[in-house]
């Protein structure tokens, strides 16, 4: 194999396990030139087998993936391939909730913004996840389909972190407050929690380590009654203040806002344990969609 198939490869690789949002940031990482990245990609960008914001179609990869490795995208392998996708999205998203909070500590407006771009990656993970499991289902029409969607629950799920930690950033872009300290030390319990719940789900998802839904639980428990307790705080709060200022009543919608955005990463991640059981324990999924289920 070439250094050109190599370095091809490389690419195609960072493509499909990261989130490169342009060819300038494909050729930092690996560091050679956009134009090098540009001259390798082009020809697959023509046929089909990369896509604009720099997605994979899976089956047209399978095709050339021989030529450049070793490598084979057969169903076994695809599913390997999702599952990095899974587990790098899950950093990310990690990463994601950390920026969010910590420009609540730090009341830092900058990295608020931030944490809203890294929103924008977060939902194109989802479209890529979701892509690769439509090829490995038309690779495999005797395969039951319902076991490679929920790779789909699992992204949705984490998407919808997502969401919940712009509304985090969001309370430091729209507000002039800070939050009080009693009420902080509470979020801080509460983020590090949900940081932890996310992590067991995923994890059990990813290894088939369905037994920490027993740590997750307490975890949950431990979780709403934070949030309890958060909210007494708020109440007392908002007793002692004249909802004349139209800021400070503001500032107590969007601190809700907060508490709420923790509480809902837990049970997001509860869900997502549930899903974990359901794939690796071969339980037999309920023909309605979930939304409609509670």
């Amino acid at each position: 194999m070439g250094k050109k198939d190599k370095t091809l490869k490389d690419i195609l690789d960072l493509i499909l396990y990261e989130n490169p949002a342009t060819q300038d940031e494909i050729a930092l990482k690996l560091g050679i030139t956009r134009r090098y990245v540009a001259q390798l990609l082009q020809p697959l960008v023509k046929d089909g087998t990369v896509k604009r914001a720099y997605m994979i179609d899976l089956k047209s990869y399978e095709s050339i993936a021989e030529s450049l490795s070793d490598y084979h995208v057969n169903e076994t392998k695809g599913n390997v391939i999702v599952n990095d996708m899974i587990n790098n999205m899950a950093k990310h998203v990690h990463s994601q909730i950390e920026v969010s909070f910590d420009a609540v500590l730090e009341y830092d407006k900058e990295k608020a913004n931030k944490a809203l771009e890294m929103d924008f990656a977060t939902n194109n993970m989802v479209e890529k996840i979701r892509t690769s499991v439509e090829t490995i289902v038309s690779m495999n029409k005797h395969s039951e389909i319902s076991k490679p969607m929920l790779y789909n629950e699992i992204a949705y799920d984490l998407e919808r972190i997502g969401d919940y930690c712009a509304h985090i950033a969001k309370f430091v872009i729209n507000d002039i407050y800070k939050i009080e300290e009693n009420v902080l030390k509470k979020l801080k319990k509460m983020y590090k929690i949900a940081r932890k719940m996310i992590r067991l789900a995923i994890t059990s998802f990813l290894e088939g380590k369905t037994k920490l839904k027993d740590d997750l639980m307490k975890l949950e428990e431990s979780i709403h009654i934070l949030q309890t307790k958060a909210i007494n705080l708020i109440a007392e709060q908002m007793a002692e203040s004249s909802f004349d200022e139209k800021e400070r009543s503001n500032y107590f919608i969007y601190l809700f806002r907060v508490i709420k955005a923790f509480e809902r990463m837990g049970d997001i991640s509860v869900e997502m344990m549930d899903v974990s059981i359901e794939f690796h324990e071969n339980i037999p999924r309920s023909t309605t969609p979930r939304t409609f289920r509670y």
